[in-house]
């Protein structure tokens, strides 16, 4: 069975996440399966630690390369106040793309929503990356707008529907179009064959790869 990173094409360097649906879950899980790889997880934006993972803040260059030796993953950040978060690294990306073999970014947040459109000041995509992977959660079709998608009323707006309408695979690839179309998406969170059957409709009418599958479950099929 060919592995996740395999299946998302990922290559050694700089690599941003944007969407919603498991992003950071689709990170941490990365990091497992890049095994021995060096690997950095960090964010542009703001990210919540990774409990299994050394979170390193403040750090400097060699510290950093010191606990990649010892651990192969970490999670690089600064604390974001009393939020219990961390913003983005003070060390710029291009320096740590040089300690790590692979630096998976998150450029946006989702506020929990399996489906996400931008605002204009976002994502924040490092210039670095080599590609942009776009992550939406299945669990998000069928469900109102307001209900699945962060920022709905810029979603609503780019699909052309109303934020009381049902959000579809069809909303979803109008949106991806407006907004522009990534290097590749994963479709999270596809555990029926409802949303595989989505994602051969994400898959007729966006011009890249989709992959669906389901991170839980650890099963994933190629899209075209």
């Amino acid at each position: 069975m060919t592995a996740l990173p395999d299946l998302l094409e990922l290559r050694p360097g700089v690599t941003a996440f944007i969407g919603g649906g498991g992003k950071t879950t689709l990170l941490r899980t990365l990091a497992d399966l890049l095994n021995g790889h060096s690997v950095l997880l960090c964010t542009t934006t703001k990210i919540y630690p990774f409990p299994d993972l050394p979170n390193l803040t403040g750090a400097d260059e060699v510290r950093i390369a010191a606990a990649l030796k010892q651990h192969r993953a970490i999670c690089v950040g600064e604390p974001l106040g009393e939020s219990g978060k961390l913003s983005a690294p003070a060390i710029p990306v291009h320096r740590l793309a040089e300690l790590a073999e692979f630096v998976l970014v998150e450029a946006d947040g989702s506020a929990g929503r399996p489906l996400k459109a931008h605002a204009l000041h976002e994502p924040v995509i490092p210039l670095e990356s080599s590609q942009t992977i776009f992550v939406a959660g299945a669990s998000g079709f069928g469900l109102p707008v307001f209900n699945a998608a962060h920022r709905p009323e810029r979603y609503a707006e780019l699909a052309g529907v109303n934020v009381c309408d049902l959000a579809s695979p069809e909303s979803e690839a109008r949106v991806r179009l407006a907004e522009g179309v990534p290097d590749r998406i994963f479709l999270n969170q596809a555990e029926e064959p409802s949303h595989f059957r989505a994602a051969g409709v994400l898959a007729e009418r966006l011009p890249c790869p989709i992959l669906a599958g389901s991170l839980w479950k650890g099963v994933f099929v190629k899209c075209w």
